[in-house]
């Protein structure tokens, strides 16, 4: 198979398996805090990468390492417990649109960073992706005057991670493994997401006392191992066989399939926001054209 055809298949799964996990998260939020449940996905998907790949770490280098622990904390850690701590307040479907921003972030950090040139579309999509986010958020805020959209702005922060991330991937890891990346990303993670779980009171929790613990570690542990652990390394490899552009494009589908699930699950979300939504994607599509060799500096 061409690798143009595997980076295709390879986002299409992405696209499933992330635009699922907005409403694991907030399934898993149920009984859980948001501390336990950012620090115990990262422990769950620790264990289920060492076991399926611990001898890949074999082949990260010692001058990668660096770049294998900024990779963790920007690309898993961090984001983890901002999403966590958004669906607290917001609906997992306007999460996942405005997780939805990432290519743009990516396009603006490549060129402001990275020395990465974009062309004027480019430019004009990310300024329509933006005009959608602010109209989300706002259409959001009147539509649920009892959720606080200021939550909006730690999704917005775990796209720039996600952004910086896929940047750092593609530029000082592109030689190393995708499994070995992810593998050695929770191998760095399994320390920081142990202390934290300790501070966040879950040792003292009595779970014959909650059922709705039971429950939400069983959502907790499908997102860990499926969303996490596997789509981490495939989306690594993705990163490897295209550009960061094309592999943050991935939440082009996301918001279908978490708008799909919100609405299951009794969200409300209106005309606006979906119209608002449109633009998100029409600018990350605009941005995602490709660049022009006299591309704009």
């Amino acid at each position: 198979m061409k690798g143009v055809d595997k980076k295709w298949i390879y986002l299409a799964i992405l696209s499933v398996v992330w635009g699922s996990s907005f409403i694991l998260i907030k399934k898993s939020l149920v009984g859980l805090t948001p501390l336990q449940v950012g620090a115990l996905r990262t422990l769950f998907a620790a264990v289920f990468l060492l076991i399926i790949g611990f001898n890949s770490i074999k082949k990260i280098e010692k001058k990668d390492w660096k770049w294998i622990t900024i990779s963790a904390f920007l690309g898993t850690f961090i984001p983890a417990f901002l999403f966590a701590f958004a669906e607290t307040e917001i609906d997992s479907a306007v999460a996942s649109i405005l997780n939805s921003t990432t290519p743009l972030v990516t396009l603006i950090l490549g060129a402001a960073v990275f020395s990465i040139g974009f062309t004027r579309k480019q430019l004009f999509g990310v300024l329509v992706g933006l005009l959608g986010s602010f109209l989300l958020i706002w259409g959001g805020a009147e539509v649920n005057p009892n959720q606080n959209y200021w939550y909006t702005a730690l999704v917005l922060i775990a796209s720039i991670c996600y952004a910086i991330n896929v940047n750092i991937i593609k530029r000082y890891l592109q030689e190393v493994p995708a499994l070995a990346i992810t593998v050695g990303n929770f191998v760095i993670l399994m320390i920081p997401a142990t202390i934290v779980l300790l501070f966040s009171g879950f040792l003292k929790t009595e779970f014959t006392n909650d059922p709705e613990i039971i429950t939400s570690l069983g959502y907790l542990a499908l997102l860990a191992v499926i969303g996490t652990g596997i789509a981490k390394v495939l989306f690594n490899k993705l990163v490897q066989i295209s550009n960061p552009v094309f592999s943050t494009s991935v939440t082009y589908t996301i918001p279908i399939v978490a708008l799909l699930w919100g609405l299951l699950d009794g969200e409300t979300f209106t005309l606006f926001q979906i119209f608002s939504a449109g633009l998100i994607i029409l600018g990350v599509f605009l941005s995602n054209l490709g660049r022009k060799k006299n591309a704009t500096r």
